[in-house]
């Protein structure tokens, strides 16, 4: 599945939710944050929206 990353939109309002997930997953996560000098956050949020759109 490819999904691109989003643009850092008009602040919207927000909440903090914890999540539990592999080492491994998040690991992946932080390479590909890396990779395009983006946050973990933003690639994980990127993730959802982009899986959810394909509902």
């Amino acid at each position: 599945m490819k999904f691109e990353l989003r643009q850092f939109p008009a602040k919207e309002e927000s909440i903090y939710k914890t999540l539990y997930i592999k080492r491994s997953l998040a690991d992946h996560i932080e390479e590909i944050a890396s990779e395009n000098n983006t946050s973990f956050n933003n690639v994980v949020i990127s993730m959802i929206e982009s899986c959810l759109k394909e509902e």
